[in-house]
């Protein structure tokens, strides 16, 4: 009888099984984490939040948690209600160490200086307004664990260290039974040290900025002693630093005109003064037909003083020379001149120009009104004075000018000594001139005068019984230029007459010419165009008088900075009227200056100067050498 068999398959069966319940068992037999914060997955949670962990699941959501916490599922966004007191061992009231920290009333206890919307606790929860609690914190509202991510280094770090206590104060009844027995003024100091450093992180905390950029920015200490008010001045150089530039350092700006003269200050005034003092040789000493050699002594002085107000302006020149001779022909004789300009804006685009002077200087050799065989020539004084009213009406220019000018001569000594007096020759002059002009350009004004005035002289009737007083009319045309300093002035073409009172003498009639311009054609040379019409009179019987017209070309020309020549031509013609005679007078001169330094310099220059008449005895050669000091300031 054969023998039973076992079964395999049940065998195999029950292996499997036991290999199976043995990888069931063996994860449970392994120790697991208790919490994320030992894998460093999340920062610092709260007791509460461990609790909340421990089996027992989630509360519902909307229902409060376990210990009375919100749900954790709350809104996102959304603040959580407030909490409801902790359970267990209340904490002790704060206690401030200096008496009167606390306000009389206890209701004010209610509310802390930090309690209200946007204030943090110590573990970065929200305060919710109104809730502060005894130590002025407010009650912390718990936040959901899964909505903030980003935790900082140093919080991470804090939970993970074993034992150590939340730093909220309000959570310290939830702290271990063995923390709860510390004494109460232990409780106070930590508390008081929570509260600075929550106020720290508070105060630290900007609209906008991480939890993890506030704890990173470092604490500052707000007490900083100021430093005193030379601090900088007595603090040590650094002998790295690039050393400042001396004061008279740098690129000197160039002096255009490094000889002129500086000047004075005399009040309001800018007067620049100068004096020449040279030895004069010529061939003719009075310039007349009989003349002889001589050297003279000559000094000169110039005067230029100009104003420096802000809106009117004032000039003054003047112009003295005394001539002596130190051998030769005798002669002694003195001239000069002095002119005064003023310039006033009135309202209404109005302008007033005033203008004085005085001029002296005896009778010339070459003047038609010399006294024949003088061995002193009267010498004549002019006074002269102006005042004229300019209008801008648009483009219009418009001016009204009176002027007055009075002649006074005096004696002439004859050869054998006798004196003969000239007062029949005083005279005044009065004109009144009328201007318009029409501007076309900037540069450019043309322009028309017309002229009436009188002679009057004192007295009525000469020593050959000529009634000498006379009337006069012009008409003038011209244009006005004005390109600034490269070409400025005036130039003007007419036509004056001047009849007498005295029916026997035929009037006096011309064209006129007259021309005052300047002219630079490169930098440093200025050339200057000159021409005038004067109606000369006379005390020679039945004779009326001449028509003298002069004209000038100068030359300046800047050499060097210290070195300018000058270059002068002159031409005049006379025209004696009724008796067809004429007399011809060109000159020429050369000279330079030579400035040593500022203030002086030497001046020299050679002239020419010849005149041609149709009357007899009137002819004359005169050359000259000078050479003088000139001092300026």
């Amino acid at each position: 009888m054969s023998r039973a068999q076992p079964d395999r398959s049940s065998q195999g069966k029950t292996a499997a099984s036991a290999l199976l319940l043995a990888a069931t068992a063996l994860p449970l037999l392994v120790a697991s984490p208790a919490s994320a914060q030992q894998l460093n997955l999340r920062g610092p949670l709260n007791e509460q939040f461990v609790a909340q962990n421990q089996p027992g699941g989630l509360p519902p959501a909307g229902q409060p948690g376990a210990n009375g916490l919100p749900p954790l599922n709350r809104t996102p966004g959304a603040l959580p209600p407030a909490m409801a007191p902790a359970a267990g061992i209340p904490n002790p009231a704060y206690q401030p160490a200096s008496p009167g920290a606390l306000p009389d009333d206890p209701d004010a206890l209610g509310a802390a200086p930090f309690d209200g919307p946007g204030q943090l606790n110590a573990a970065g929860n929200p305060v919710q307004p109104g809730a502060a609690g005894a130590n002025g914190l407010g009650t912390a509202l718990a936040a959901d664990p899964f909505a903030d991510p980003a935790a900082s280094a140093t919080r991470r770090q804090a939970g993970t260290a074993a034992g150590r206590r939340p730093a909220d104060a309000n959570l310290q009844g939830t702290a271990p039974a063995g923390q709860r027995g510390r004494s109460n003024a232990t409780t106070a100091q930590e508390g008081e040290q929570g509260n600075r450093a929550t106020t720290r992180r508070n105060a630290a905390r900007r609209p906008g900025a991480t939890a993890a950029a506030t704890a990173a920015e470092p604490e500052v200490d707000r007490n900083v002693r100021t430093e005193t008010i030379d601090a900088a001045d007595r603090a040590p150089l650094d002998p790295r630093a690039a050393r400042t530039g001396a004061i008279e350092g740098g690129v000197l700006r160039r002096d255009d005109t490094p000889y002129a003269p500086l000047g004075i200050k005399v009040g309001t005034f800018t007067l620049r003064p100068s004096l020449e003092q040279g030895v004069l040789a010529t061939s003719n000493a009075n310039n007349s037909a009989s003349g002889e050699s001589a050297t003279i002594s000559q000094s000169t002085l110039r005067l230029n003083a100009t104003s420096d107000w802000a809106t009117n302006s004032a000039v003054v020149d003047g112009n003295f020379n005394y001539q002596k001779s130190l051998s030769g022909q005798e002669l002694k004789e003195w001239r000069g001149n002095l002119q005064g300009t003023l310039n006033v804006d009135l309202d209404h685009d109005w302008r007033a120009i005033g203008r004085l002077g005085f001029d002296t200087a005896p009778e010339g050799a070459t003047s038609p009104e010399g006294v024949p065989g003088a061995i002193t020539q009267p010498q004549r004084k002019t006074f002269e004075g102006s005042l004229a009213l300019q209008k801008e009406v648009g483009k219009l220019r418009l001016g009204l000018t009176g002027a007055a000018e009075r002649s006074i001569f005096g004696d002439a000594t004859l050869g054998d000594g006798t004196i003969q007096s000239q007062e029949t020759r005083n005279s005044t002059l009065y004109t009144t001139t009328l201007r318009g002009g029409y501007q076309i350009s900037p540069a450019l004004t043309p322009f028309a005068e017309v002229e009436i005035g009188r002679r009057a002289f004192d007295e009525t009737v000469d020593l050959s019984g000529y009634e000498r007083s006379s009337k006069r009319l012009g008409l003038r045309g011209g244009v006005e230029l004005d390109m600034g300093e490269k070409l400025n002035g005036e130039m003007s073409v007419g036509w004056l007459r001047q009849s007498f009172d005295d029916s026997r003498l035929l009037p006096v009639s011309g064209a006129t010419v007259a021309a005052d311009l300047r002219w630079s054609p490169v930098r440093g040379t200025i050339i200057g165009f000159n021409g005038q019409t004067v109606l000369e009179d006379t005390t020679t019987p039945g004779q009326s008088g001449s028509v003298l017209y002069t004209s000038g070309i100068t030359l300046q020309r800047e050499m060097r900075a210290n070195l300018t020549g000058n270059a002068a031509l002159g031409l005049s013609y006379r025209d004696y009227k009724g008796i067809g005679d004429h007399d011809l007078i060109y000159s020429a001169q050369v000279g330079a200056t030579w400035w040593l330094n500022r203030y002086l310099g030497l001046t020299s220059y050679v002239r020419h100067e010849r005149l041609t008449s149709s009357i007899e005895n009137r002819d004359s050669k005169t050359n000259s050498v000078y050479l003088g000091l000139t001092v300026q300031r």
